[in-house]
Parts: C-alpha cells; structure tokens; sequence
C-alpha cells in the first residue's frame, strides 16, 4: 500500500490579530473544495487566547477577552471547538486538514491518530505521553494529551466542513507558569473550574527544550507515517486567509 502525501506548511506568528486562524480556515475551505490536499500546518505562534464557540456565549465572556488584553494577549475565535486555549511563543500551534467525504464517519479515528502524533512527538523529545484527560484540566477533553495522567501538555479540537475535517491544537513547550498566569483569569471569568497545577510543559521534563526542536520532532513524526512534502502558502489561500481573519477577532459584545 503505498505511504499517503502529505503538504507540510511550516510558518511563523503574524500579528494581524485572526489572521493565524483565518490561514487554518482558508486551508480548511481549500481542502473542502478539493483544491488543496491533506495538509498539516506547524508554527510557532504569539501570545492567543483561542475562544471556542461555547464561551461566546458565557455571561462572562466580555471580561474573559478584556483580562486577556489587558494580560497582552490577542483574544480570537478558533475554528474547533472546547473552551479557552492559551498560545504564546513557547508554543507551538499544530493541525491537520483531511479530505472526507463523510468527515462524520472519521471523527474518532481523526482525533486518534492526531493524539497519536503528538504522543511520538514528545516522546521524541523525552517526555513518556498518554492520551486522555486530566482532572481539573483546561479545555478538557477525552484526546488530551498528558503526563503521568496528571499533567496537561498538549489539547486537540475538530472542525468539521463538507468533505473536510480540521484538527487543531497546542504543544505548550515552555514556561508553563505563563499558561498558569492567563488561565487563571480567563476561565475565572467564565465560570469554569479548572486546577492550574494540571498545566504542564515539556519544558518542565527536559529543560533546555526549545520550540524548534519541539517542531522538528513533530515533523519527523509525521515523515514515520507519511510522505511529506515542505510548500509554501499560495496567494490564494493568503488572500482568503486576510479575508476570514475579521470573523475569527473576539469582542466582548460577541455574545450571540
């Protein structure tokens, strides 16, 4: 059987506030429509708090996003869903864009072998990995990605579009205490529980680590199960991506 192909974008942060995101998103809607093929996206982001959908609509999403200005953040609306998520640059923001026809289907086996990567990923770096939640976790979910079942490393979220899936998510590499910091308020804010002592960074395993060793692991990660081709973003999808990146700027009145 022969090994699939895989388009590797590997890009740095841009500070036009949504625009990241709007690049996953222009991806998203270039692979639904056939013009792209399976693609992962790898890159060092800046200082984020990715809001999903859910907490647009908590009583407390306005002071949410105006503790995270005011913490030096950019608030945005990410394409998967979960809630609140932290980038900053000692992270390092990652997804994948299948092609499906029926991306219902494959949901599970998408988030798995997602999980899967990050997993080799950080074992390559040193740090042993499990897939699966931590109590008192931030953005809780079953593909969590954890130390010792105590410690959070990396969260994964899906999107899904006609004939396409998203998955996304963060490795936090370094300075989990500046995780910590902006957390703490953002998920006060919005009601939720979360125990700051579940935040983790690989970091914290294997000091010394660095963001760039963190995303050469996971490029020879993915090059263990497939083909992988380096490209460069095309105008199309940069012009798309300016585009979209309006819609993905939280504001406190997004309410609805």
């Amino acid at each position: 059987m022969p090994r699939r192909i895989i388009d590797l974008h590997l890009d740095g942060y841009d500070d036009r506030t949504g625009f990241d995101t709007g690049v996953s998103h222009a991806l998203l809607e270039r692979v639904s429509g056939g013009m792209v093929g399976e693609t992962v996206r790898i890159s060092a982001p800046g200082p984020v708090v990715a809001f999903g959908k859910q907490d647009t609509h908590s009583p407390g999403f306005a002071t949410a996003v105006d503790r995270t200005r005011r913490h030096g953040y950019s608030p945005v609306i990410r394409l998967p869903g979960g809630r609140a998520a932290v980038f900053h640059p000692l992270t390092v923001s990652f997804s994948w864009t299948f092609p499906d026809p029926d991306p219902v289907a494959g949901v599970r086996e998408r988030f798995t072998e997602t999980a899967d990567l990050v997993v080799r990923t950080l074992q390559l770096l040193g740090v042993p990995a499990a897939v699966g939640p931590v109590d008192g976790e931030y953005c809780p979910g079953e593909y969590s990605v954890n130390h010792a079942g105590k410690v959070k490393l990396a969260g994964i979220g899906q999107r899904l579009v006609r004939s396409a899936a998203h998955v996304g998510g963060v490795i936090v590499v370094g300075d989990s205490a500046r995780t910590r910091e902006i957390l703490v308020p953002v998920y006060d804010a919005l009601g939720l529980g979360m125990d700051p002592t579940t935040v983790g960074a690989v970091e914290d395993y294997v000091p010394g680590v660095t963001v760039d060793s963190a995303i050469d692991a996971m490029v020879e990660a993915l090059s263990e199960r497939a083909i992988v081709t380096v490209q460069a973003f095309d105008d199309e999808t940069l012009k798309r991506a300016s585009e979209l990146a309006p819609i993905h700027v939280a504001h406190a009145q997004d309410l609805a």
